[in-house]
């Protein structure tokens, strides 16, 4: 079975190859895009087969040499060694192989929004805004402050950031769902730990032609801005309420000073959140034969708890501890993102065995 995958991963790997310098797909950037995404995908693959060949090539050479010559230390390391390792590069390579979500390339929005704890959960959110954008650096994400609502304590009651990159809600999708901190607040003089909670949402940033919005669907309000914006606050009506009729969704938007861009990057917004809204039924339809998503990304699910006495942080959904709260909160969740995605992975793997 994975011979016969491993041919068709370097059948195609080659293909790709031949397109990535063929003038006439070069010509045609649509085009040249896909097969330049398909191509980085498989890459890793790709790689994977080329070491598991090796092994083998090896393996199959040490025995024959092994059947003529008798005992040699380094051939006797190879045969013992080499199948352990064949063995995890057969479930690297499948779980490689495995369908990505089709959103993963987007670009993402990312709500931030306080939950239960008052200014602490302020407080909170700031810091979540905080680790999210700096991790969005260092992927090398680029990213927008699209709306927010200071506390006036300090952080957010919520904010609105988008975050552009390839391959950006692969990465920020795993945020998805409601955040839990333990730490004593500043303003708490007997020392007693509190708990707060600030919620995540991370929608896929769809496009026009994904999700189509019939104007006469639209109310849209114009009002006076009450927060940042500067000369325009309370002399000009430009901030933008947007309630999509059908669904009920609203966004509202008043940091720009034109209502012009206040109104687009609410329909951003709004896009995002009714396309989000098509990608929940879709997948309620078929969560009984695909048990694929590690938790639901819904804001309901506590999903990770931030423990300031002990220093650690614990991801819910794989059980999965790190005693490195300084680094994650400046924005070093490398080691969570991998760790979801292998188990999404291999949960998917197991629902197409089904």
């Amino acid at each position: 079975m994975i011979r016969k995958l491993a041919e068709q991963i370097e059948q195609r790997f080659a293909e790709l190859e031949r397109d990535m310098s063929d003038p006439e797909v070069i010509n045609d950037r649509k085009r040249y895009a896909e097969v330049g995404r398909e191509y980085r995908q498989i890459a890793p693959a790709y790689k994977l087969v080329t070491e598991y060949n090796t092994l083998a090539d090896d393996l199959e050479g040490a025995r024959e040499l092994l059947e003529e010559a008798g005992d040699d230390d380094e051939l006797q390391r190879v045969v013992h060694e080499a199948p352990a390792r064949m063995a995890e590069l057969d479930e690297a390579i499948r779980l490689a192989m495995v369908d990505s979500d089709p959103n993963d390339d987007k670009n993402v929005i990312v709500e931030i929004r306080a939950g239960t704890g008052g200014d602490e959960a302020a407080l909170f959110a700031g810091d979540l805004f905080k680790m999210l954008t700096r991790y969005a650096g260092e992927r090398g994400y680029s990213y927008e402050v699209l709306s927010q609502s200071a506390a006036e304590q300090g952080g957010f009651k919520d904010v609105t950031i988008a975050v552009k990159g390839e391959g950006a809600y692969s990465v920020f999708k795993y945020e998805g769902g409601t955040h839990r901190v333990q730490r004593v607040p500043e303003t708490e003089s007997q020392g007693r730990i509190h708990t707060s909670t600030a919620t995540v949402a991370v929608l896929p940033e769809a496009e026009e032609v994904e999700v189509q919005i019939d104007q006469n669907d639209l109310q849209i309000d114009v009002y006076r801005s009450s927060g940042p914006g500067g000369q325009s606050v309370n002399t000009t009506d430009s901030a933008v309420r947007i309630t999509h009729k059908p669904t009920g969704v609203v966004v509202s938007m008043q940091d720009e000073k034109s209502q012009l861009q206040n109104r687009e990057k609410a329909m951003r917004v709004l896009r995002a959140r009714i396309y989000e809204r098509q990608l929940a039924e879709q997948h309620a339809e078929i969560a009984s034969e695909r048990k694929a998503q590690v938790g639901t990304g819904q804001r309901s699910e506590k999903i990770r708890t931030y423990n300031y006495p002990q220093g650690r942080v614990t991801d819910h959904r794989i059980k999965y501890t790190s005693h490195d709260l300084d680094g994650v909160l400046n924005g070093s969740l490398n080691e969570f993102t991998d760790a979801l995605a292998g188990e999404e992975k291999r949960q998917l793997l197991e629902a197409q065995a089904l």
